[in-house]
């Protein structure tokens, strides 16, 4: 797998008209994967397959304890399922598994992009504004 800065590399020199197998011999790569990196939508990706982990067989039962009291600690948790091993290991996988355990916040939280509210004061200055059919009134609260 080549890194992303040699697959941008592929991409500009391609762009740029040089043979594919001259960007080859500069990088020191083979000409299928200069094909492959310029024919490419986005950067290379390296995906891990989740595998098996010591925590796996517990899983279960800790989500069937969250169920119940969420927010449980999970030294509780680790002595309830019998779990012997690192505790920092089984706590970093109980705060994974606890945000699916969580109840909702209660409280609304309001996000605004700039430009979309605006906020003004409920005061007037004590003068006459124009209005828009050209005359001047007193606004009063």
């Amino acid at each position: 797998m080549i890194t992303v800065e040699d697959w941008a590399l592929n991409r500009r020199l391609a762009a740029d008209g040089v043979a594919k197998a001259e960007i080859a011999r500069k990088l020191g790569i083979s000409r299928t994967t200069v094909i492959k990196a310029v024919a490419s939508l986005g950067p290379p990706e390296y995906e891990r397959t989740p595998g098996v982990t010591s925590f796996t067989p517990f899983e279960a039962r800790v989500r069937a304890l969250l169920v119940e009291t969420p927010e449980m600690p999970a030294t509780v948790l680790a002595e309830r399922v019998g779990w012997s091993g690192s505790i920092r290991w089984f706590r970093d996988n109980v705060n994974r598994v606890r945000a699916d355990h969580r109840p909702i916040d209660p409280a609304d939280r309001l996000t605004w992009t700039a430009g979309d509210v605006a906020q003004c004061d409920l005061w007037f200055p004590p003068r006459k504004i124009l209005l828009e059919h050209g005359t001047r009134t007193l606004l009063r609260w």
